[in-house]
């Protein structure tokens, strides 16, 4: 029928073909090559570009990934560097590394360490200010605190103030000492004398201890003819910025401690008259020869304890200078300033200490 027909017509006038149907999903991001009224039949395809899309991308990570990897070791690098650079080559000294610092106030330096209201620190702060008004100490050079606190803050007194070597080691070749003890006094149980944390050397002992022995000497006799104090004071920062350099002289201050006292135990049973002080040490039951002396009160020094009371009248016997402490848990009492020793000699040169605790000793500066 004629309105049927003209229906019909109108269908397959308003039919999309597949390809229009494709194009008229809204899809805009594919590209569609059928144009409007063609048939899928004469739709001519083109190539895919996917692949020469991916090439670029594909390059970019890799790079990324060996460009992260790259930056990564850089900054660790850098960061060891860094680390590295703090440490002073040999021969070139770092204040932050010395074992004996500058000079501070000693007043800024109590109330920096002992704050607060506590009894002790209230404490403190009195007896500092006592000795700096009593004994005119006006300021304080802090010293490392360790076990050799005591031999540091010695030692660096003799050294910075010329002290000349003692006499009994002009008189004595101090580098033939350990085998002299060795071979001449039978004393094969030096073999158990240890360098700080190092606690057994053996029979390897006896050529430790001349190193250090060597160190100790050569350190003494170049720096003390220098008459001046510039020099000193520079050649004391290149010596106390070396740990290495530091711990042989302690050990041979030790041995040398030792040496003497076996021969005090061999002059008391002799019969002799010696300083007080020995007889104070070997009244200890923890040192009542000279091997438990060494093994029980020696051999910690440097690495568990300190240098105790009794075993500072040793030092300053050995070194032959009168050590002066001022001892500021007994201050505004009769023990607040002592000598180690306590009969030393009238030429003996004097060295000043102040401690808290009789273990750790900082140096005084005494405005005169």
């Amino acid at each position: 029928m004629p309105g049927q027909e003209g229906n019909r017509g109108i269908t397959q006038r308003h039919t999309q073909s597949p390809a229009e149907q494709h194009c008229s999903q809204g899809h805009n991001e594919v590209f569609c090559s059928h144009p409007l009224g063609m048939a899928s039949g004469s739709t001519k395809e083109q190539p895919n570009l996917s692949p020469f899309y991916e090439i670029p991308r594909l390059v970019w990570n890799v790079l990324n990934q060996y460009l992260t990897v790259a930056f990564a070791v850089l900054f660790k690098m850098w960061q060891h560097c860094k680390a590295w650079c703090r440490f002073p080559c040999h021969g070139h000294s770092s204040q932050r590394n010395l074992s004996v610092n500058a000079e501070v106030d000693m007043l800024l330096y109590c109330a920096k360490k002992w704050k607060g209201e506590a009894l002790r620190a209230r404490q403190m702060r009195k007896a500092y200010e006592e000795v700096f008004l009593k004994y005119h100490i006006k300021s304080v050079r802090p010293v490392k605190d360790d076990s050799y606190s005591a031999l540091r803050a010695v030692l660096f007194q003799v050294f910075n103030q010329g002290i000349p070597f003692p006499g009994w080691m002009k008189e004595t070749d101090i580098l033939k000492l350990p085998e002299k003890l060795l071979y001449s006094q039978g004393c094969n149980w030096i073999q158990q004398f240890s360098f700080g944390p190092e606690k057994y050397a053996g029979t390897k002992v006896y050529g430790k201890l001349r190193r250090c022995l060597e160190v100790f000497k050569k350190e003494w006799t170049e720096i003390c003819p220098s008459k001046d104090p510039a020099k000193r004071r520079k050649l004391c920062k290149t010596i106390f910025s070396d740990e290495a350099k530091e711990r042989k002289l302690y050990e041979a201050i030790k041995f040398l401690m030792l040496y003497w006292v076996i021969d005090g135990y061999e002059n008391i049973k002799e019969g002799h008259n010696l300083p007080q002080f020995f007889n104070l040490l070997f009244s200890r039951d923890t040192s009542s020869d000279p091997l438990s002396f060494m093994i029980n009160h020696l051999n910690p020094i440097g690495d568990t304890t300190g240098v105790e009371q009794v075993e500072m009248f040793l030092v300053g016997y050995t070194l032959e200078v009168k050590i002066k402490v001022f001892r500021l848990t007994k201050c505004s009492t009769e023990k607040c300033q002592v000598f180690y020793p306590e009969d030393y000699k009238c030429d003996w040169h004097e060295i000043c200490l102040v401690t808290e605790d009789d273990r750790h000793y900082n140096i005084p500066i005494i405005t005169k």
